[in-house]
């Protein structure tokens, strides 16, 4: 799992690259988190670009971080996944709470 950040225009992007399963959830949480914690920002969109398999931890991991984003006032949004995980994410129901934006 490679995670990369950018700051603009008052939004924070992470950008997730490789698979978020099990074996990466942590490493994922944390570094996430850190990012998060110490920035100021009106948005966080996760785009999932390169990110080429997701299982339901991954989703977990979505869900937390989108709870600690609230919890500082800003939105969660949902960018560049593709077919197989975008098919996961609808299933799960995220996009009910975490926007999917072009």
């Amino acid at each position: 799992m490679n995670i990369k950040t950018s700051k603009g225009n008052g939004s924070l992007i992470i950008s997730l690259n490789g698979e978020l399963d099990e074996s990466v959830a942590d490493y994922t949480r944390r570094n996430i988190d850190k990012c998060i914690l110490n920035e100021k920002f009106d948005k966080v969109i996760f785009d999932l670009t390169g990110l080429t398999f997701m299982d339901s931890t991954g989703i977990g991991v979505l869900l937390g971080r989108y709870k600690l984003i609230k919890k500082t006032g800003a939105i969660a949004l949902i960018t560049g996944s593709n077919k197989q995980i975008d098919r996961v994410l609808t299933m799960s129901g995220i996009y009910t709470i975490m926007e999917k934006i072009s």
